[in-house]
């Protein structure tokens, strides 16, 4: 996992520049300062169309900062640093991607000093202090990315001669940074590049770029867990000397063992935002959750040290409510149905066939969070659908049939492709990737993944098998045999009364049964809905999660 920090010094006016150095580098996560643009001026648009999700807090004309992802949307944990309820300035965020937790933070450049701007500068990186213990003990990877705007020693300048008042340089700042590294964090150029100069900083003026009178002002500093998959370090130096440049040079590291997200997820935010477009245009849909496999894919994607007031567990909370958001504001559905699986109750599949998912353990963290999520799900004015005997793919399957008998189209958010045989001309799958995007599957889709029609998708299970529901399938077919074996006799029934897999029939029936989702599973009401983002903002304070209480209440905002 490469990631990156580069103060751009105005976004907009280098945004060319940044974007090449994107499309060349291909940096996995960045950290941008100084953004020098309100957070309407961020150019969302055009970032999600080179393939990178965005955080982001906007300043006009000074300050600023984002963190991108490619691939993938960051989740934001917060946006200011704490502290100071008083300090307006945006100079910190904090996000997770890819299971490391990512703060871009813009330090006070504190002159001229002595004064109240380095009175500012000393108080706020004292703050930062505070904070980085805090997350230093929380025993996860973090990477603390940004202008710092200190120059540690003084084989961090080619020259102190004409910085000699600079703040940059007085004894002050430079001790709050050796006390931030003397709480354990590395300093990851350093690490790498013991003895080399390493700027990352040219001032304009006096012709200090072709001298390479630098600074070295742009540091990554990693926690414990993150130092030990610390592979590689350095500067790209050769984007400071290029037409328009920012004075700033990206510092960059690699990470070992993070999982790399697929190209295919890099077009998942321009879709997202397209179907935003659309909704004005078009009836608007019902959104249909898998509650279960979205508290999983958050649970296992976040630190598990985000916790609740109370030091209870909230990591699988935190992403799926970003789920949820993200998901309601692209789509802006008439109405929300999250659906679960009853995991202490058996359905007829686990007694048909007693192999059915066995062997599934789930964390005692995670188990703990279902009933917050629920809550959640109620405080958002949204529905959500559970009951015994019945698994959440068939609360899916009956709510997707009643939408499209009310002549409504439905939306059904899942990463079980077993969900592929709902896909019609009236409901699309929303699919997630790795990475954190959705991919939209039709019937078209369908058939280009598995070469068979929705409809045939059961047939199809049954015939190729299932590993993670442990249905074995039939000897020796495999998927494209499956496909062929169906688009030559078009159905299960017809090749097994083509007196095939004879032995086998029996079971091979029953896996399809298996498979076929439950149409007739008991839903609540699902009129139209207004979300209550009040009374859910309300709940995540109550919680602790003030980042998720934020943004909620900016929906709250926004509504109005």
């Amino acid at each position: 996992m490469k990631i990156a920090s580069f103060n751009i010094n105005n976004i907009n006016k280098r945004l060319p520049q940044l974007l090449h150095w994107l499309r060349v580098t291909e940096p996995d996560a960045v950290c941008l300062q100084e953004l020098k643009a309100t957070n309407e001026e961020f150019p969302r648009t055009k970032l999600d169309k080179a393939g990178y999700g965005a955080v982001w807090r906007g300043q006009k004309s000074w300050n600023g900062v984002a963190i991108l992802a490619r691939g993938c949307e960051p989740v934001p944990t917060r946006s200011e640093l704490p502290g100071d309820p008083s300090d307006t300035q945006s100079r910190y965020i904090e996000a997770a991607v890819n299971g490391v937790l990512i703060a871009s933070l813009y330090a006070p450049n504190g002159n001229p000093q002595p004064g109240p701007k380095f009175d500012y500068k000393l108080a706020w990186m004292k703050r930062l202090l505070r904070h980085a213990a805090e997350l230093y003990t929380a025993k996860v990877p973090v990477v603390l990315a940004g202008d710092y705007n200190v120059v540690p020693t003084d084989r961090d300048i080619y020259s102190l001669r004409s910085y000699a008042d600079n703040a940059l340089v007085q004894k002050e700042p430079r001790a709050l940074f050796r006390k931030l590294l003397g709480q354990g964090w590395t300093d990851a150029i350093r690490e790498r590049h013991p003895e080399e100069p390493m700027y990352t900083f040219w001032d304009y003026r006096r012709n200090r770029w072709p001298r390479d009178a630098g600074l070295r002002l742009d540091h990554l500093l990693l926690s414990r867990e993150a130092a030990k998959r610390l592979r590689e370090a350095g500067v790209d130096r050769k984007i400071r000397g290029g037409d328009n440049a920012s004075d700033h040079a990206p510092a960059w590291l690699v990470l070992a063992d993070a999982p790399k997200p697929r190209r295919a997820a890099t077009q998942s935010s321009a879709t997202l935002r397209t179907s935003r477009r659309m909704a004005a245009a078009r009836k608007r849909p019902l959104l249909i959750l898998d509650g279960d496999n979205f508290a999983h894919r958050a649970y296992h994607a976040l630190p598990k040290t985000i916790t609740k007031r109370d030091g209870s567990p909230a990591g699988a909370i935190l992403g799926f409510a970003n789920i949820l958001l993200r998901l309601y504001r692209a789509e802006t559905p008439r109405a929300v149905l999250v659906a679960w699986d009853t995991l202490e109750r058996p359905t007829y599949r686990h007694r048909q066939f007693p192999a059915y998912q066995s062997g599934r353990e789930f964390d005692d963290a995670l188990l703990a969070q279902f009933a917050d999520l629920r809550a959640f799900v109620r405080a958002c004015g949204f529905e959500n659908a559970r009951g015994a005997g019945y698994e959440a793919d068939d609360f899916l399957a009956t709510a997707a049939a009643a939408e499209e008998r009310r002549r409504g189209t439905a939306l059904i958010a899942s990463g079980d492709r077993d969900m592929f045989q709902l896909a019609s001309e009236h409901t699309t799958i929303l699919f997630p990737v790795r990475g954190g995007g959705m991919l939209r599957i039709g019937p078209a889709e369908v058939r280009e993944r598995y070469g068979v029609d929705p409809e045939q998708v059961p047939d199809f299970i049954a015939l190729r098998g299932d590993p993670s529901d442990k249905l074995p399938g039939a000897p020796g077919v495999g998927a494209n045999g499956a496909a062929d074996l169906l688009r030559r006799h078009g159905s299960l029934e017809a090749i097994l009364k083509a007196d095939r897999f004879a032995q086998h029939a029996d079971n091979l029936r029953l896996f399809r049964s298996i498979a076929t989702m439950n149409r007739k599973a008991p839903l609540p009401p699902l009129p139209d809905q207004t979300p209550n983002w009040d009374r859910a903002a309300a709940l995540a304070h109550r919680w602790g999660l003030e980042n998720l209480a934020q943004r909620l209440r900016e929906l709250v905002s926004g509504a109005s």
